[in-house]
């Protein structure tokens, strides 16, 4: 036979056994609380009262105490019975009614003392019928617990405030099957509520006198389907939806105000009356874009050490001609991206500024977003300071999500490099846009190394002259021919290190702010030294590997090697 949900429910971590722990904290039937050899006489009194004479003190029996006495050591920071400073006021109140009042928390009378149960990161994921036992409880606090499901039948009728936050709540079926009729404040923030399914449990059917909902970081991304529930609460007054994936819509917030005309405050921001004439009709007017935007700005580079100065090539040398150019490089969020403007997307083998495939058609970007419901800012300017190098892991440059990463332009050393980068990034995929905003961007500094050789033109064999030796050439004639044969260059493929890399936070963006500016210090770097100039023997190997391309034979080899020294 299948387990009952009831017996399910006792399996797991429940309400019930956590507030027996709490009972057992707060020690409500121990010295100085509760009854015992300290206090016995007042009960006996109590059950059987006599008259005292006016003016009389009841005398204490040897070997008990006075309740002005228990009080003192349970209010007595120094006293061993004395609870610890965290401990909220409840709780010290409750213990002083064991004392004055011992016998109204005893057996079952307990749970009549409660209107408010806080239980909070205990482990609890199962909401039990135990609770209907608190007949009077108007407040219940279960955040940061492990909750998936909350069963509405298990729910005493008397709640007014429900807090739900930081658990695993992901469907709503079970809790608006029988709500707490009384319901005024419901708090479902930081869950795993996702879906058009869990929107339709908004309406005045299941929360006819709901006057603050907090729906903020779950996963819900149908703003018109919610919308149109949530204006069937009359007595809404505080709505919270930050967080959500919806909540990245361009308009998002004024769309909301003038669709709910009798909210107060949204997000934790107060609706004033010029801000719901300034939006008055948005949401008759305007279609609303199921898509978000974002622009990343990258402003200077500075500190970056003069690549010069570990250069120690002679004049004359033969060795390589190495250039040097930097860029920026960030990860944007993996998903269908509409339109957008700046650099190419780079991959590990694409350089900064190669002609490629941008699978981003481009769009125009506004040259300032002062007061642009629409744009979400990144900005960032690099700083970097000199001194010894860092040694960068590859693991460091990794996220959880999926993410594309994008260049700014390659550019020359400079004390300073400005970057004057700015791309607009519009985004559909609202989930995994905010999973990005979650991880945070990866932002590194990359330098680009070039080294680029000159190709001698390879000497004529002697069978190639028919046997003749090369006679003595004046001096007019060769100057004549390398001005005739501009010495060819071979370039290699180019060399990128990361000079430095940081993660940049840019969960804020998912509440209320619209721009995250930072400065980004990569610490102390010192570029790789280039190598060496080849020796005379190593020239000597390159030709003669070069006279074996030629098709040279052995001997011919040996000449060039006897001629070379």
């Amino acid at each position: 036979s299948q387990p009952s949900r009831a017996e399910e429910d006792l399996s797991e971590p429940c309400v019930s056994a956590a507030f027996q722990e709490y009972l057992q904290h707060l020690g409500l039937q121990d010295f100085p609380c509760g009854l015992g050899s300290w206090n016995k006489s007042r009960l006996n009194a109590r059950r059987s009262p006599r008259a005292e004479p006016a003016g009389l003190e009841e005398a204490v029996p040897p070997g008990e105490e006075t309740p002005e006495t228990l009080l003192e050591l349970l209010r007595d920071q120094h006293s061993p019975w004395a609870l610890p400073p965290d401990c909220s006021p409840q709780d010290q109140l409750r213990r002083e009614v064991a004392v004055l009042a011992p016998e109204l928390l005893r057996g079952s009378r307990v749970f009549q003392i409660f209107k408010s149960l806080r239980i909070l990161d205990k482990g609890v994921s199962a909401v039990d019928e135990g609770l209907l036992r608190f007949q009077q409880l108007e407040e219940l606090i279960l955040s940061a617990n492990h909750i998936s499901r909350v069963t509405s039948a298990h729910l005493p009728r008397t709640l007014k405030v429900l807090e739900l936050c930081y658990n695993a709540v992901g469907d709503l079926q079970d809790l608006c099957a029988q709500p707490p009729p009384e319901l005024q404040h419901l708090g479902l923030g930081y869950n795993r509520l996702c879906g058009p399914s869990q929107e339709k449990h908004f309406t005045v059917d299941f929360w006819p006198n709901l006057v603050s909902l907090d729906l903020s970081f779950n996963s819900l991304t149908d703003l018109l389907g919610l919308v149109s529930q949530l204006s069937t609460l009359q007595n809404l007054r505080i709505l919270v939806l930050q967080g959500n994936p919806l909540a990245l819509i361009p308009t998002y917030r004024g769309f909301l105000v003038d669709s709910l005309p009798k909210l107060s405050i949204l997000d934790d921001i107060r609706i004033w009356p010029d801000e719901r004439q300034q939006f008055h009709g948005l949401a008759r007017q305007f279609l609303l874009a199921l898509e978000a935007r974002l622009v990343v700005s990258i402003g200077e580079m500075k500190g970056l050490p003069n690549p010069e100065a570990f250069q120690q090539l002679e004049v004359g040398s033969e060795g390589p001609v190495i250039t040097y150019s930097y860029y920026v490089t960030y990860e944007f969020a993996e998903g269908e991206v509409l339109e957008d403007r700046g650099s190419p997307e780079v991959g590990a083998d694409d350089a900064p500024g190669n002609k490629q495939h941008d699978p981003f058609p481009g769009t125009e970007v506004p040259s300032s977003h002062e007061g642009r419901l629409e744009n979400r800012i990144l900005e960032a300017d690099l700083s970097l300071f000199q001194g010894t190098k860092i040694h960068q892991s590859p693991t460091v440059a990794m996220l959880d999500v999926d993410t594309k990463v994008f260049a700014t332009p390659g550019q020359p050393w400079a004390d300073t490099i400005d970057c004057s980068y700015r791309k607009e990034h519009i985004a559909k995929d609202l989930v995994g846009l905010k999973s990005y905003l979650e991880a945070g961007t990866i932002v590194s500094v990359v330098e680009e190394k070039v080294r680029v050789w000159p190709i001698r033109p390879l000497p004529k064999s002697p069978l190639s002259m028919g046997g003749r030796q090369p006679g003595p050439v004046s001096k007019d004639k060769q100057k004549k021919k390398k001005q005739q044969q501009p010495c060819e260059l071979r370039s290699d493929p180019p060399i990128r290190s990361s000079l430095g890399t940081t993660r940049v936070t840019l969960e804020t963006l998912l509440a209320t702010e619209d721009l995250v500016a930072t400065v980004c210090d990569f610490g102390i770097l010192i570029p790789e030294k280039p190598p060496e100039p080849p020796v005379l023997e190593e020239k000597v190997r390159s030709m003669l590997s070069q006279g074996r391309a030629a098709g040279w034979g052995s001997d011919d080899a040996a000449t060039a090697s006897e001629n070379s020294q």
